[in-house]
């Protein structure tokens, strides 16, 4: 039978590279939406097809990655892909060995071992995902295959240990949150370097943060992110999760209440395919009673410097979520919560030290004079 078109989902920009999302047994429905909607979000034509797949050729597969290259929405020139869940990452396996695409991306792929003796006809850069305690995909068969393209530098095979099947999908009870992500950032990355989009995700994050420390403008700052973006600032666990608990957050305990001489000096700044990681110091003065950092916290008029290292995720060219992470234990001595005495902290010669690696090293370090004029070992 000929696969014909079933549901289509179209990025906000209305087009993009197209992608042909196989679903678990080739059926829309269940998971498959919310799927669709992901990818799309990412900035891709999606369309999930039904309808069942002659196995035995490439005709029937081979005719939706074409469907989707037809449609209008697909950008020019366009480029598309495929990817596969369950059975369907079998059917993404088949398609990338029809020449259906510019790469695939397959999760599980139950059976395909059994088709290794296509491996060959691939020219197509692969990623798969298999869960360890997969009983459909034993440890066997996932040997099998990495054994099949062990010489292929353009396939990328993970196992994500102690992860079952579905644990990509966060209505399954084996939803596995870092498995997850780890395994959309990995299938993005491909994508982004086969079919793109491409995004300027420095941009997107300098004008984010000019929203909010620049302008401090709450409704710009919402508006540079997805509808239900989450912050964490993982040491007091402020921010907020949704759209309207992080509005919120900005609008009254965030924006208004970082103080006026608020700083962020760059020291360095790594950016991926969906994510960009800033390493930083924050310096401050406390005239403010600092509700995301020191929550209850009286103002000090304490100087405060701190690293600091924002882990920020994109979906498409939007924001979906921040990790912030710093030093509270520095923080609270620079402001005289805490006394360092005894205490292997530090205040703001930690700060210092980033900035100027030449600083002294291991000075809480008590046992470190015991090693003065001993022999090192030197490497060869």
């Amino acid at each position: 039978m000929t696969a014909m078109p079933g549901r289509l989902a179209l990025p906000e920009a209305g087009s993009g590279p197209g992608l042909v999302l196989f679903p678990e047994n080739s059926e829309p429905g269940g998971d498959t939406g919310a799927i669709a909607d992901l990818y799309a979000a990412e900035g891709y034509v999606v369309l999930s097809p039904e309808g069942a797949f002659d196995e035995t050729g490439f005709d029937d597969i081979s005719a939706v990655v074409t469907a989707v290259l037809a449609r209008r929405e697909c950008c020019t020139p366009c480029k598309a892909g495929a990817l596969g869940f369950g059975t369907g990452g079998r059917l993404a396996y088949l398609a990338a060995a029809g020449g259906g695409g510019e790469a695939a991306g397959i999760y599980y792929g139950a059976g395909m071992e059994e088709k290794l003796y296509l491996a060959p006809r691939i020219d197509c850069p692969l990623v798969m995902h298999f869960a360890e305690n997969d009983p459909l995909m034993p440890a066997e068969a996932v040997a099998r295959i990495k054994a099949a393209f062990a010489d292929r530098p353009e396939v990328a095979i993970y196992v994500y240990h102690g992860a079952s099947p579905g644990f990509e999908r966060p209505t399954s009870a084996n939803y596995n949150t870092p498995a997850a992500g780890l395994a959309h950032s990995r299938s993005i990355a491909l994508l982004r370097r086969t079919i793109g989009p491409q995004y300027d995700l420095e941009a997107l994050w300098e004008q984010h943060t000019l929203y909010e420390f620049g302008t401090r403008d709450v409704a710009a700052t919402m508006a540079t992110m997805v509808p239900e973006p989450y912050v964490n600032h993982i040491p007091v666990m402020t921010g907020g999760v949704g759209g309207q608990e992080l509005a919120r957050f900005y609008a009254h305990h965030f924006i208004p209440k970082c103080p006026a001489d608020f700083k962020l000096t760059p020291i360095s700044r790594t950016i991926g395919a969906d994510r960009l990681v800033d390493e930083m110091v924050v310096s401050f003065t406390h005239d403010v009673e600092i509700d995301w950092m020191l929550p209850g916290v009286p103002p000090t008029g304490k100087h405060v410097e701190v690293p600091t290292v924002a882990i920020v995720n994109f979906r498409g060219d939007k924001l979906y979520h921040e990790h912030i992470y710093w030093d509270q234990a520095s923080v609270l001595v620079q402001i005289g919560l805490l006394d360092p005495a005894g205490l292997p902290v530090a205040g703001s010669e930690t700060a210092k030290k980033l900035i100027d690696e030449t600083r002294r090293s291991n000075t809480l370090m008590r046992r470190w004079a015991e090693s003065a004029g001993t022999p090192s070992p030197v490497a060869r």
